[in-house]
């Protein structure tokens, strides 16, 4: 039986995953939604060989890309799936969604997300569990306006579940290059949301008193703990942090690749792209606005 869901998938280039993310969900929601970036492979044509709507809109980031799907697809379900092309859902996820829908005090759903680095399950180093809330009531939610670490912002009451998603991206499973890149291009974002932070006071209203628990707390950590530590040298102390004290060793030669990269080296490139920036602004003496414009072609 179909649930009163539309997911929402947003894609550039995502031929190798999205086949793989539809077949696990269509059966069980009754829209889906592909918002596209103008994609040069067949993406559009798996979405419309599986009934998808197709609409495409120019990327700037996440957040806004997301809202515009929000705000400009047919939507016709109580309920949004958040799902990326390299998900999975699987049969016993929707069976224990099917229980939270029935509940009418409840407007969005943490689920947990299981990611998978050249074919291991990373379970440790604080990765996994990680709650994200991935459906949500239509008219009670929207996405925060962020580069980076954006979230789905609910009114009312939401509920952490055992629901476990898949990542599984096979761009990244055979090929590392495909990691690296995606990584590099996250860490512009991240570090623009950093200088916006930091300079602008571009801060998140209602973050913890909407989400709270887990959420609020890795958020504070992230901007007031170690968004506050010195550049560079943090990049040390948080690989340190989660490949030994939060036990990321016990993900054997794959976990110790993951978290190396992902917990070192992609903090330190951002660090790196942070002190590029800000020596940029002191050298130009321009606005961020416009630096970004000209020298990496995004519009904030």
């Amino acid at each position: 039986m179909k649930l009163p869901i539309t997911a929402i998938i947003l894609t550039l280039n995502e031929e190798k995953n999205l086949s793989e993310c539809i077949a696990s969900i269509k059966e069980h929601v009754n829209q889906i939604v592909i918002v596209d970036s103008f994609s040069t492979d067949s993406t559009q044509k798996i979405a419309e060989q599986n009934n998808a709507d197709f609409i495409q809109n120019k990327w700037v980031n996440y957040s806004q890309q997301f809202q515009w799907g929000l705000d400009n697809a047919n939507i016709t379900s109580e309920w949004v799936l958040r799902i990326d092309a390299d998900e999975r859902w699987t049969e016993e996820g929707f069976s224990l969604l099917s229980n939270e829908l029935s509940k009418n005090d409840i407007n969005g759903v943490f689920v947990k997300i299981k990611i998978f680095f050249m074919d291991r399950w990373i379970s440790h180093g604080t990765i996994y569990p990680n709650y994200f809330l991935r459906i949500f009531r239509k008219s009670k939610g929207k996405i925060e306006q962020r580069w980076m670490d954006e979230h789905i912002q609910v009114e009312g009451n939401t509920v952490h579940t055992e629901i476990d998603i898949i990542e599984y991206n096979h761009d990244r499973q055979a090929d590392i290059g495909g990691w690296t890149d995606k990584h590099n291009s996250y860490a512009i974002r991240e570090a623009i949301e950093h200088i916006l932070l930091k300079e602008e006071s571009n801060t998140i209203d209602g973050i913890a008193d909407r989400q709270g628990g887990k959420t609020a707390k890795k958020r504070w950590f992230k901007e007031e703990v170690y968004g506050n530590a010195p550049l560079l040298w943090r990049a040390f102390l948080y690989f340190g942090y989660r490949y030994i004290f939060k036990l990321g060793f016990l993900d054997g030669k794959e976990g110790f690749i993951f978290h190396f990269l992902q917990g070192f080296w992609y903090r330190f490139l951002v660090d790196v792209k942070i002190i590029e920036i800000q020596k940029k602004l002191t050298k130009t003496g321009m606005p961020l606005k416009d630096l970004l414009l000209k020298e990496y072609k995004i519009t904030i």
